[in-house]
């Protein structure tokens, strides 16, 4: 038996010595050296085969071609990109021949694709789409960036630095400014830098003309408490719009005949001006408050200046960021109100209020208006 299995097996030549194997592991040498690339192979590297017709000639030029598609002796990366290339072109060649194939003439021969034509082959550089793409997008970033450089800049200034009537510009706005009084000093002072050249006409004479000036009437104290409770969640200018509604509602604020309204009274107050029940309701609770307050310490004006020693506190802030939305002092003031029973008197609110009735002068120092509410309320304490 043993004998049987040698005969089948086989003697290979393994690094010169004899090894036995099995039949089905030999593998017989080919009979030309120079045996033509499989067809298979052939197709791959050359063009599909709907291109094959049945010329003698084509035929015989065959085994030339299949010799010239011989992959080089190069390493691996390039022989695969050659075949990439191949392929590629492989398949533009085929979308092409889809709309020439009804032209071709039956004899026609066509070429073959070698790897030196692979090799000489190269993407096409990019269209003129992308680059439009990107002079677009260069364009577009650069009126970003002019949007941006304007940005906060005024139509005066505009005209002013595009040098078109510069000089009428500032002629003309130098007549509608305001007069502004003088600094003694010599130097040019401006208004509170919260007031722009944009803000409202109204709002403006408000802080030329009351904003920051000590008061000392009750009525006018009443009303001033008044409207900084309903300034929360608003804007001064609003408000200052509305204040005739409110002196009209509120009998001109007086005191006396605001304590004795009705919950009637209250209820068509609110639907006849359109104000809040609410704000109706804290008002009238805030008018009874100011007659105890009154005949514990005889006027709402004693009360409320004696917090501050009868003398404003002058902070002398050189920037709006820098005034506070309420301080200790607006804090130990609301805390006491509350205790009286005072309603919509928050640290803020009354904070508000100070600066409104001159309890506090938070004008800036570079605002012509801080020097002249210190003025009086100087003259007021002499």
């Amino acid at each position: 038996m043993c004998n049987s299995n040698v005969k089948s097996a086989g003697v290979a030549q393994i690094d010169g010595r004899p090894v036995l194997q099995p039949a089905g592991n030999r593998v017989a040498a080919p009979a030309d050296a120079a045996r033509p690339l499989k067809k298979s192979l052939q197709k791959s590297l050359s063009m599909p085969a709907s291109y094959d017709n049945n010329n003698n000639a084509t035929a015989a030029a065959r085994p030339a071609a299949a010799a010239s598609l011989l992959p080089p002796s190069t390493p691996a990366s390039v022989t695969a990109r050659a075949a990439a290339r191949a392929v590629g072109a492989a398949v533009a060649a085929e979308k092409t021949s889809r709309s020439t194939k009804a032209s071709r003439k039956p004899g026609a021969v066509l070429p073959v694709v070698t790897f030196a034509a692979l090799e000489a082959f190269e993407p096409a550089a990019a269209g003129s789409i992308a680059a439009a793409q990107r002079e677009h997008a260069a364009q577009a970033q650069a009126q970003r960036k002019l949007r941006i450089a304007h940005y906060g800049r005024t139509a005066s200034f505009s005209r002013v630095e595009s040098r078109v009537g510069a000089t009428a510009t500032a002629t003309a706005a130098a007549a509608a400014e305001p007069a502004v009084p003088a600094s003694p000093t010599g130097h040019d002072e401006k208004r509170c830098s919260f007031i722009t050249p944009y803000s409202d006409p109204l709002y403006v004479a408000y802080h030329d003309e009351e904003w920051g000036v000590p008061v000392h009437d009750d009525e006018l104290l009443f009303e001033m408490l008044t409207l900084s409770g309903v300034q929360v969640g608003a804007d001064w200018t609003s408000i200052l719009k509305k204040r005739h509604v409110y002196r009209e509602a509120f009998s001109g604020f007086n005191v006396d005949a605001v304590s004795k309204y009705t919950e009637k009274q209250m209820a068509s107050l609110s639907a006849d001006y359109g104000l809040d029940l609410g704000t109706v309701r804290g008002t009238v609770n805030n008018a009874c408050r100011i007659l105890e307050v009154r005949r514990d310490f005889g006027s709402l004006d004693k009360y409320v200046w004696a917090f501050v020693n009868n003398k404003p506190l002058s902070p002398s802030y050189k920037y709006s960021r820098k005034i506070p939305v309420k301080t200790s002092k607006s804090e130990s003031i609301s805390k006491d109100m509350v205790r009286r029973g005072f309603r919509f008197v928050g640290p803020t609110v009354i904070h508000s209020f100070m600066q409104a009735v001159g309890l506090t002068n938070d004008h800036l120092v570079s605002c012509p208006r801080h020097r002249v509410c210190s003025a009086a309320a100087a003259a007021r304490v002499n």
